[in-house]
Formats: structure tokens, C-alpha cells, sequence
């Protein structure tokens, strides 16, 4: 059964902003650094769900660009599953969720989403999604 989820009203530009701000500094600082930015919120944890939403539909949705093939679905599972344990995670424990999410967007973006300037540097592929998505709604998923 696939893991769906609704269409929702896009992320504000200010909602990216701060999602991705949470990211970058994560990114830059570590945990300690964004703990002592960013309070244990509920509304962190959610806000970072939605933006891991938009971000890993887009690159494994089967129904993407191109053919399914049947790599396309096991892809499709891989990112249903991840976004599957991170919705249990915010679910089960908003406070402390933030950091996780922020950890697991990164480490999907390092792995999977290749570097627009070939610098290996994840800093810059995460403040180009931001931008993209500051530019535009992101497309609801199927």
C-alpha cells in the first residue's frame, strides 16, 4: 500500500527560511550548536517534516521524470519508508524530534542529491534548494 500523503498548503517563504536556517547551522555547528539556537520545539519538529516531505518525494517518487522501472519503486519504498520512521518520530516525540529530521535531511541530501557546484560542500546544495524553494510552491505529492 503506498504511503501517500495529502496535498497541504506549500511551506511560507519564512517557514523555508527557517527550516533550512535550522539546517545550515546543524550542518555548519553540529547538534550542540542548534540546540542552543533552537529550542526543543514541537513546531521545529513538524516544520522539518514537511520541508524532509519536500524534499524527498521530488527524488524518489516513482512518479517522478522519466519511465517507472522497477528501481523506481524500490526508491519509492526507500523515501516512503524514511519519511514513514520520521513521521512516527515527530508523532512520538515532537520536542526532541528536530534534531533527528535535521540529521536525516542531511545525510539524504549528502548521499543522494548531487552537489550544483561540485564542491562536495552539502552547505551549498542545501542554501540552492532553499532558494528553490523560497522561489515557488513545492509540487503536492501524489
Amino acid at each position: 500500500m503506498p504511503y501517500l500523503i495529502p496535498c497541504r498548503t506549500p511551506l511560507t517563504p519564512d517557514q523555508v527560511g527557517q527550516g533550512f536556517d535550522c539546517l545550515l547551522a546543524f550542518q555548519m555547528g553540529g547538534g550542540n550548536y542548534v540546540s542552543g539556537r533552537t529550542p526543543g520545539s514541537p513546531e521545529l519538529a513538524f516544520l522539518l517534516l514537511r520541508l524532509a516531505e519536500n524534499i524527498v518525494f521530488p527524488v524518489t517518487g516513482a512518479l517522478g521524470d522519466g519511465e517507472p522501472h522497477a528501481d523506481s519503486f524500490a526508491l519509492d519504498e526507500v523515501g516512503c519508508i524514511l519519511l514513514s520512521a520520521l513521521r512516527d518520530w515527530t508523532r512520538d516525540s515532537p520536542t526532541t524530534a528536530a534534531l533527528g529530521i535535521a540529521r536525516s535531511i542531511i545525510r539524504f541530501v549528502e548521499n543522494v542529491i548531487p552537489d550544483p557546484d561540485d564542491h562536495g560542500d552539502t552547505r551549498a546544495t542545501l542554501e540552492t534548494m532553499r532558494d528553490e524553494h523560497r522561489s515557488g510552491p513545492a509540487p503536492c505529492s501524489p
